[in-house]
């Protein structure tokens, strides 16, 4: 129960910031997250097939 009235009165609350924009800045974050991931995830690959090579010889 506490936690129902809780989340009751964080959502009615006013000040600062809102659930919506919680929520929106998630979103940024993880697709910030998931653009970084993907641009370095290739460089990252590229740079261990390179020291995979470079042991294997």
């Amino acid at each position: 129960m506490k936690i129902q009235k809780w989340f009751k009165k964080f959502i009615q609350e006013e000040e600062g910031a809102t659930a919506v924009e919680y929520a929106v800045m998630i979103v940024l974050i993880i697709v910030v997250c998931l653009a970084t991931i993907t641009f370095l995830g290739s460089e990252v690959e590229d740079a261990f097939n390179t020291v995979a090579t470079t042991l294997n010889r």
